[in-house]
């Protein structure tokens, strides 16, 4: 079976999720080709495992200091270059296109008539999932951004919906606890940060930031360089992660028993959505701004525990191989049982977000 796939840049979420698929595809024997867009093709990192993968430019949303600047996003993404882009990637030769939200790879497969899987979270808000400050357009673009034949979901909880549990990709083993915090909020300023983190200076943090290029002390704060393997390793032990809203990071800290700290980007749905629906299952702290008091609190707070979750990127693999891709409820049933979420109430018919 050959795969085209197709993968969001904005962020490292999707590409994070993209290296377990890749891992798990090839070892099912498939070969899988990749793209990516969203970025500039020299700001993508550690992307050896994609051997030769393409880029485009795709779509992506501005971020200024915290939230989405809609005019910025409006006026900065090339809509004919995207057009061009669809018409003039030929999928011809692949028996399947998988689209992590990505619009290139996922339109292309529409207009050439070839099946589309679509595999990402956004996914899940195409099912009745809490959501929080989701309009009309936020609603279309989930629908019609990165359209596909068959959808998979990923969330932290199924709300009684087909959809899968995330797909972690970091190896558990003993690791000594340090007394760090490990810092990704990249979409905040370095002097933002700074600014919040300083008052805190007896507390250690590591700060990831994509501005950043060498390794920095600065008082309480070690900076370094965007660098998965380097990531992964202090994630595993660190006592705690401050980050955005995203998904795939908080994924990673809760199978880890990594407490949360989150600011969801302002404007950005999913981020409110994800942010709103950890709080709810007792897995994450929340703050809308920079606020000292709450981080204060926060890291008083004990470890959090292991949440288990099943290697569901072999699952979906070996379910893409199969070719039943109309059938997905069963996938789902069996990787659910496999989940252990320590204290979590699985009554959740009472959930509502404003």
């Amino acid at each position: 079976m050959k795969i085209l796939y197709g993968v969001q840049g904005t962020g490292n979420g999707h590409t994070a999720r993209a290296r377990a698929m890749s891992l798990a595809l090839r070892q099912q024997g498939v070969d899988v080709r990749f793209l990516f867009s969203g970025r500039e093709k020299e700001k993508y990192f550690s992307m050896e495992c994609f051997g030769d993968y393409k880029t485009r430019r795709g779509l992506t949303f501005i971020t200024e200091k915290g939230q989405v600047n809609y005019l910025k996003t409006m006026t900065q993404n090339n809509l004919m270059q995207l057009a061009s882009d669809i018409r003039n990637l030929d999928v011809s030769d692949y028996d399947l296109v998988i689209s992590d939200f990505e619009p290139v790879t996922a339109w292309a497969a529409r207009q050439q008539k070839k099946p589309c899987i679509g595999l990402s979270h956004q996914n899940a808000f195409r099912y009745p999932v809490p959501q929080k400050g989701a309009n009309w357009l936020d609603k279309q673009l989930i629908s019609y951004f990165a359209p596909s034949d068959y959808h998979l979901g990923l969330h932290w909880y199924h709300f009684d919906n087909p959809i899968l549990p995330p797909i972690v990709h970091t190896t558990i083993h003993e690791t000594e606890l340090q007394p760090f915090i490990l810092v990704y909020l990249p979409f905040e300023t370095p002097h933002d940060i700074g600014e919040l983190l300083c008052r805190f200076s007896d507390q250690p943090f590591i700060c990831f930031h994509p501005t950043v290029t060498e390794p920095e002390v600065i008082e309480n704060i070690e900076w370094r360089p965007l660098c998965h393997p380097s990531f992964q390793k202090h994630l595993k032990c660190c006592s705690g992660v401050i980050a955005n809203g995203g998904f795939e990071l908080p994924s990673e800290a809760m199978s880890l028993g990594k407490k949360l700290l989150l600011k969801p980007l302002k404007g950005q749905f999913e981020q409110m959505s994800n942010v709103a629906t950890l709080e709810m299952l007792g897995a994450a702290t929340s703050m809308e701004y920079f606020d000292v008091s709450v981080v204060r609190e926060w890291l008083n707070e004990p470890f959090a525990q292991r949440v288990i979750y099943p290697d569901v990127a072999a699952a979906i693999a070996e379910w893409i191989t199969q070719g039943k891709w109309n059938d997905s409820q069963y996938l789902c049933d069996q990787l659910w049982k496999q989940v252990n979420f320590p204290g979590f109430d699985s009554d959740m018919t009472h959930y509502s977000f404003v």
